[in-house]
């Protein structure tokens, strides 16, 4: 898997329960690693469509046919299965990853090892790049990028040292933001504080939080009764909209009652949160973050 080594593997589509005859979509193709294991444990009339933005995830198809590959982000995941033809599906995996191959091409400007344009897109077709956000937003909204989606408490200084930096010539280059920041990355600490501040910028390039909320809303209507929903996330923001979605139907506050105080949840969580073993980790460093959270849409009374 020179492309992308799929984290948690067994473990997320164990999640899945797989029904030979079923029909399942892997959200997040990427290498492929996860729909292998899928159509592995399917039979001949099963079916795995498989959603993947990156024009690069195309080039490792799977000659299947019971597999469909569609070019698209997955928060159009019901407009697109309609379109094959397809209402409800059998189970979910998502896998919240950035995937090796983004980090290790330097020229999409992903990793902090490489200078590379400030890109971070993960589709080619998006309107707007990292570029774009290190020298476009204003400072309100580059210290509420740094802050909310990097975790970063000198948010305001950052802002304000781009901005300062930007105002005398464009910051074009990985290399160049890195320049920009030198005073905020001690030396001890320079890849956290760097990858840190990289994941805020990517996350809102990408719209990332809002596409995982879009995403999940749309899941209990694609559910059989039964179906499962198996995801992987790598930090507190994602697995906070998870963990609450999967308990309450919301990204925030308390489920909702009916008039006699019942709560209508669309979804019950299966087991507790998984993590990959001290193996894996040691195999696959990336995988270190991880954590899996699986779900089942309850069956009509």
């Amino acid at each position: 898997m020179s492309y992308h080594n799929p984290v948690l593997l067994q473990e997320s589509v164990d999640g899945l329960a797989i029904k030979k005859d079923g029909v399942y979509v892997d959200v997040t193709f990427g290498g492929g690693g996860h729909s292998k294991e899928i159509l592995s444990r399917l039979g001949e009339n099963g079916k795995l469509y498989a959603f993947d933005q990156d024009e690069d995830a195309l080039k490792n198809t799977i000659n299947d046919p019971r597999f469909i590959l569609i070019h698209e982000n997955f928060r159009f995941i019901a407009q697109f299965l309609k379109f094959y033809g397809i209402r409800k599906v059998d189970g979910i995996l998502a896998d919240f990853g950035v995937s090796s191959h983004q980090f290790d091409v330097a020229e999409r400007g992903f990793s902090t090892r490489f200078d590379a344009d400030l890109d971070m897109r993960m589709s080619k077709r998006n309107t707007i790049s990292a570029y774009d956000v290190v020298n476009g937003y204003d400072y309100d909204q580059l210290r509420s990028v740094l802050f909310q989606y990097g975790d970063l408490r000198n948010a305001n200084a950052i802002a304000a040292a781009i901005i300062a930096s930007r105002e005398v010539e464009p910051i074009k280059t990985t290399a160049q933001l890195k320049t920009v920041l030198k005073q905020f990355l001690p030396a001890r600490i320079e890849h956290k504080i760097l990858a840190q501040i990289y994941q805020a910028i990517r996350i809102e390039v990408n719209q990332e939080i809002e596409v995982i909320k879009e995403f999940l809303m749309q899941v209990p209507d694609l559910l059989n009764d039964e179906g499962r929903l198996s995801v992987i996330s790598y930090h507190s923001l994602e697995d906070r909209l998870v963990k609450n979605f999967m308990r309450s139907g919301k990204f925030e506050g308390e489920p909702e009652k009916d008039f006699y105080g019942n709560m209508n949840l669309p979804l019950k969580k299966v087991g507790g949160l998984v993590v990959p073993s001290k193996k894996e980790i040691g195999i696959n460093n990336r995988a270190r973050s991880a954590k899996l959270r699986i779900a089942e849409k309850a069956k009509n009374k």
